[in-house]
């Protein structure tokens, strides 16, 4: 959009020129504002005065400058903007009216993990003053190649105490995603005593020294395969797990790979995918729903690799009978929306029954990739 056409265009000849103040005034948009869209190429002046610099506009363009503002209310990215005010009207609408969907999605999804926070900082005193019921897991794991892989790369795990998910990448990630959950295992036998470890603490040290040996364990991997051959190459993976600890579960994640919580407010998201096309959502660079098309999705800025910059996230969750868990790989929640998810886990009579049912959900999407997953209802013991 410029100001010689298109929405927000004035004529080639304006008979009558705005003063950059008198056009903010007129459509309440700052001087300061105007500069910076112009800079942007998104509201551009009718003319600019080669000796002083000095904008002027269209009466024309106000109904563009107009459009702009309310968009920028509505909270729409500036890259957003632009190509709205490029299209022809009714398409505009159909753009504006798809935008403000995502976001009442995103809304609502933000508005379910306020709920979980605020139960699980509510909870805290409680546990603190009074002995925490103790848990025991009922859990499932499955993972499919999908419809359209040669090589399923993906790994899952569901255990009495650990529950883990990987995503292998390269031609040896299938072996990485197996060699990273084989290094956590021995948590399994490694219970500690909650009453010992109140902040939870010692339960995330655990946690992350094996991940370590997880990262070590494919850097090992990798050292031994020979590129060219089969296998042979790259090896990584994605991490997520849960590891019981008393009524709590200690959480390591490190790719974008996801760990969900279906509770009374609905299904909330714990983690945070280490990924490309995330940290562009996070800079307002990249809309939610220009995620699937953008060229580079698949892209992690953090993973298993066996690289010394080793970042994994780790915090704790407090449980609680009635919970369900769902761990998965992107192959799943790629495939299939939120709501999705969210009512299949809802709908499931058990873990098994819910890790089967995402599977062929995913599957009847087109099953475009790896399908891996972990549901786990923690129980009173």
């Amino acid at each position: 959009m410029d100001g010689t056409g298109g929405p927000g265009g004035g004529c080639t000849e304006p008979r009558e020129l705005l003063t950059i103040g008198a056009f903010a005034r007129a459509s309440r948009l700052s001087p300061k504002a105007l500069r910076l869209y112009d800079e942007l190429g998104l509201l551009r002046p009718a003319r600019v005065d080669p000796a002083n610099g000095y904008r002027r506009y269209a009466p024309a363009q106000l109904d563009a400058a107009r459009l702009v503002a309310w968009l920028r209310r509505l909270g729409m990215p500036l890259a957003r903007i632009r190509e709205v005010c490029a299209l022809p009207h009714p398409a505009a609408a159909d753009a504006v009216a798809a935008y403000w969907a995502q976001a009442e999605a995103d809304t609502a999804a933000r508005r379910d993990l306020a709920v979980f926070l605020v139960d699980q900082l509510s909870r805290k005193d409680t546990t603190m003053n009074a002995s925490p019921t103790p848990l025991s897991l009922r859990a499932a794991a499955g993972t499919d190649g999908g419809l359209v892989r040669t090589v399923n790369q993906d790994a899952a795990y569901a255990g009495p105490r650990l529950l883990a998910v990987a995503d292998g990448y390269g031609p040896g990630g299938g072996p990485a995603g197996l060699a990273a959950i084989d290094a956590l295992r021995p948590l399994e036998g490694q219970d500690l005593v909650p009453e010992q470890d109140p902040e939870g603490t010692g339960l995330l040290n655990s946690l992350e020294a094996a991940a370590r040996r997880a990262n070590l364990a494919v850097q090992r991997l990798g050292a031994d395969r020979v590129p060219g051959e089969p296998g042979g190459g790259e090896a990584g993976c994605t991490l997520t797990a849960l590891l019981r600890s008393g009524s709590r579960f200690g959480l390591l994640h490190v790719g974008d790979s996801r760990a969900y919580v279906l509770r009374d407010s609905g299904l909330v998201r714990i983690t945070h995918d280490h990924s490309l096309v995330q940290s562009l959502v996070d800079e307002g660079r990249l809309t939610p729903e220009e995620v699937p098309a953008y060229p580079q999705r698949a892209l992690l800025v953090r993973a298993l690799d066996g690289g010394a910059a080793f970042a994994p996230d780790l915090q704790v969750v407090d449980a609680r009978p009635g919970d369900r868990y769902l761990l998965c790989t992107d192959g799943l929640y790629g495939a299939l929306p939120a709501g999705a998810l969210q009512d299949a886990l809802a709908a499931a009579a058990g873990p098994e029954e819910a890790v089967r049912d995402l599977i062929a959900l995913a599957r009847e999407a087109g099953g475009p990739d790896n399908i891996g997953c972990v549901v786990a209802d923690p129980t009173a013991a």
